[in-house]
């Protein structure tokens, strides 16, 4: 009997738990991941900041929601398993401005719809007995919040798929892909693959590649960079683990917020700015055709209309370490411009609609032969396991 075929196109932290938990559950199945770059992990799942999420903002019901709560648990088992470190410190989200306190209330009953235990709201001086430093009319404490690196969780998945039997081919740049009678055909830069099952975890271009079998897509990619500064050796002290903003209701991050990471750096960040390249990592990284595709959706337009004012405010910020630092200061008043060191920056893959919105939830494709991942926002690395199994699932009965 012929072998069944899958091919995984992306090594990013989703792609690699889908693979791991397809040959988990169909052991000597023929799967090989693509991955165009020359190693994993090389954008999205390599620039993030290491936080497992609890599950806290999202909407009940939704993927983003019942993923995340499922892989949570998924994720710290494996990393029990592996003897991979992590630490669930624990966060405050924090209000300080009233006009907050309603949003802040909305996260704390999500959190509660969402199954979350041990959630507490706190006062200003109960804050402070958790985060000395910080300032604030309300919070609320999630301890369920932690660090980790995703880097080598997903060094781990790879091991796993390795010895599990599957393969990964890196250099190896998707061109096009074609529906056959049999199966799926992926043409590369190098070569020509068949398949019987393809699936897309491309993240910033997943919906490039979706758009080759599905030319009514709906919604495109837009890349946002975001940037964060590192806090000086001397100066962490001002944050033991994790505060966050109450989010704005009306736009569609977290703010520029404070992360204890796993190997003992404090970063502050991220801003979210349009990138002019959908891997444009600085800010002078321009790419005129995929800058070009962005301007010319309708859906950007859109969107642009409503957030103008944010996205202004997030553009000054990242020109200006001074209005960084005054929104920073808003949660940690200590914090002064010359504690922060320039860090990195990430660029997020988010979906948008041709009516403008940007999609609030996981986004998963499928037809008799393709799975596309065509949005896979935070909180994806913590839910990799959880996706990765709900594709498995898919898989399933065809295999």
């Amino acid at each position: 009997m012929r072998k069944e075929k899958v091919i995984i196109i992306g090594a990013g932290i989703v792609g690699l738990a889908t693979a791991y938990q397809i040959l988990r559950k169909h052991p000597g199945i023929d799967l090989t991941i693509l991955e165009k770059e020359s190693t994993i992990c090389q954008h999205q799942s390599g620039h993030n900041s290491g936080v497992i999420h609890s599950g806290i903002y999202y909407k009940p019901g939704g993927l983003r929601a019942t993923n995340c709560i499922r892989g949570y648990k998924m994720l710290i088992d494996f990393c029990n398993e592996n003897g991979i470190q992590y630490d669930i410190c624990g966060k405050i989200i924090v209000a300080t401005r009233k006009q907050q306190l309603a949003a802040l209330h909305n996260v704390y009953e999500r959190g509660l719809a969402n199954g979350l235990q041990n959630l507490k709201m706190l006062q200003p001086e109960e804050m402070k007995e958790i985060e000395p430093h910080v300032a604030g009319i309300k919070g609320i404490y999630v301890p369920q919040t932690g660090i980790c690196d995703y880097r080598i969780i997903s060094a781990k998945y790879l091991e796993h798929i390795y010895t599990l039997g599957g393969e990964l081919q890196t250099n190896q740049k998707v061109q096009d892909i074609k529906v056959t009678s049999s199966g799926v055909d992926i043409i590369t830069d190098r070569q020509t693959l068949s398949s019987s099952y393809l699936i897309n975890c491309a993240g910033l271009f997943s919906d490039k590649l979706a758009r080759m079998t599905n030319k009514k897509l709906g919604l495109q990619i837009l890349p946002f960079r975001g940037e964060y500064y590192k806090i000086r050796e001397e100066r962490k002290y001002l944050v033991k683990n994790l505060i966050y903003p109450a989010p704005d209701p009306d736009f569609p991050w977290l703010g520029v917020h404070f992360t204890r990471m796993i190997d003992g750096g404090l970063e502050a960040g991220p801003n979210a700015v349009l990138a002019f390249r959908r891997e444009g990592y600085k800010k002078l990284d321009i790419n005129i055709s995929e800058l070009w595709e962005t301007l010319r959706f309708p859906g950007f337009h859109k969107m642009a209309s409503r957030f103008w004012r944010q996205g202004l405010e997030e553009y000054r910020r990242s020109f200006s370490k001074k209005l960084f630092t005054r929104s920073l200061q808003a949660l940690v008043p200590e914090i002064r411009e010359e504690d922060l060191v320039t860090g990195g920056a990430g660029v997020r893959a988010l979906a948008c609609s041709e009516d403008g919105s940007l999609i609030d939830d996981f986004v998963m494709l499928d037809n008799e032969r393709i799975m596309n991942v065509c949005n896979a926002p935070s909180p994806a690395a913590t839910s990799s396991l959880s996706i990765g199994l709900k594709i498995s699932e898919w898989l399933d009965p065809k295999l």
